[in-house]
């Protein structure tokens, strides 16, 4: 209906719809430069209601700081110059503050501000590793470093790993058959594994990149998600040659929305760093830094990292314990002091990926192992994570709905439907 001033109300003329646009001359012009995502829009999308994330790295809004982010970004908005255009390697302050929780001897010179953790793998891979070159990394991994390695062309070359981390002799000797002048680790509390690199391998990979003159890409996500007062060092303290270009990030322990993090680099590769980083975006958002800065700087900080610390060591406790129960003919990998998730191996002859389709229909989202291995996967895994849910018991409840979707995970006999191909 449209009403027309003095003459009354008409029925609207009816708008015949468009015509269909043809996109097909779109494929020849893409060709076959199609980007992998690796699962990464599952992680971040939100759970429809009703369904249990048991997938998502990123905290459940019960523990977010909500209430010290809103009076950070409030005192941050009241800032004279948070309009003004902040430095490209971002604010000296934020840079100091970043520099000194990666421990002594780093200088804020050597911070780059990011958007988020993505962000700095992204311009480190393109900053070290050309298209089409070998850059070695843990197998498993992260499946977003591994979907930023495809996306650039980079040629990733698998290193396997166990409870203690990525393997020495098979990294020296990946180094050797490839040339790579890079190689991208996740030393503490891996994903998806969890595992801590021990002291005796620390050195051990900082002498294999030294001998093979390659940096180490060092991320450290879960540099806040520690269950200890104290952290594992991250592995740039021990560098003593500037090989270590090292990532770190705030949003994993505050909200997906605040994307701050850090790149710290010595030498040349620091301004190349800064380089890419121009080309990418110029600078990261001032009024986004100086309320992170805000929040870092108070009280509310250390508060939060003491409370969100208990919390993640109960909901590990919790799911572990409901694995155990209900998951019988499974087994954890590890029950590491940090991180947000667990590595669930399964029987080989149930298929991760067609166990997360059938999880997802009984209303709970966990992630398959598959998604995790640069190349072919060793076993049937799940990632399970614990901070994606409002409660404890929330976590208990996913794990009834996934062996509710797939009983052979608690015994019995194989559903063929499941089976390996």
């Amino acid at each position: 209906m449209e009403s027309r001033p003095g003459s009354g109300t008409y029925v609207s003329a009816l708008f015949a719809p468009a015509a269909a646009v043809d996109h097909s001359w779109q494929t020849v012009a893409l060709a076959d430069r199609s980007v992998d995502t690796g699962g990464l829009g599952q992680l971040s999308d939100a759970a429809e209601e009703g369904v249990l994330s048991l997938g998502t790295g990123y905290l459940h809004a019960s523990l977010q700081p909500q209430r010290a982010l809103a009076a950070a970004f409030a005192h941050a908005a009241r800032l004279p110059e948070v309009w003004d255009r902040p430095p490209v390697s971002g604010l000296r302050s934020l840079r100091a503050w970043f520099a000194a929780s990666a421990g002594p001897g780093i200088d804020a010179h050597d911070v780059i501000i990011t958007p988020g953790g993505q962000g700095a793998i992204s311009a480190a891979f393109r900053a070290l590793v050309p298209a089409g070159a070998p850059l070695l990394i843990e197998s498993p991994s992260y499946q977003g470093a591994i979907a930023v390695a495809r996306a650039a062309g980079i040629r990733h070359v698998p290193v396997p790993t166990d409870a203690e981390g990525i393997i020495p002799e098979m990294l020296v000797e990946a180094f050797a058959r490839t040339g790579a002048q890079a190689l991208y680790i996740q030393p503490t509390y891996q994903n998806p594994t969890g595992a801590v690199l021990s002291p005796s391998r620390r050195s051990a990979v900082l002498a294999a990149a030294s001998a093979a003159r390659a940096f180490v890409i060092e991320d450290d996500f879960a540099r806040w998600l520690s269950f200890e007062r104290r952290p594992p060092s991250p592995l740039l303290l021990d560098d003593k040659e500037g090989r270590v270009v090292y990532i770190t990030s705030l949003t994993k322990v505050t909200s997906p929305n605040l994307r701050v993090g850090a790149l710290i680099a010595r030498g040349p590769v620091a301004d190349r760093l800064r380089s890419i980083r121009i080309v990418d975006d110029m600078f990261v958002s001032r009024p986004i830094q100086e309320a992170a800065l805000e929040l870092v700087s108070g009280n509310a900080w250390n508060r939060h990292l003491r409370v969100l610390a208990r919390s993640l060591s109960q909901r590990s406790q919790t799911l572990a314990s409901a694995i155990a129960l209900q998951m019988r003919a499974c087994r954890l990998a590890s029950r590491p002091q940090g991180g947000i998730h667990l590595w669930v191996a399964i029987p080989e002859n149930l298929d991760d990926v067609t166990v997360a389709l059938a999880a997802q229909n009984k209303g709970v989202i966990v992630m398959p192992g598959r998604a995790f291995f640069p190349a072919e996967e060793t076993g049937s895994h799940l990632r399970l994570t614990f901070i994606g849910v409002p409660t404890e018991a929330d976590l208990a409840e996913g794990i009834r709905r996934l062996v509710a979707a797939v009983p052979e995970l608690a015994d019995g006999p194989i559903d063929a439907s499941l089976a390996r191909d």
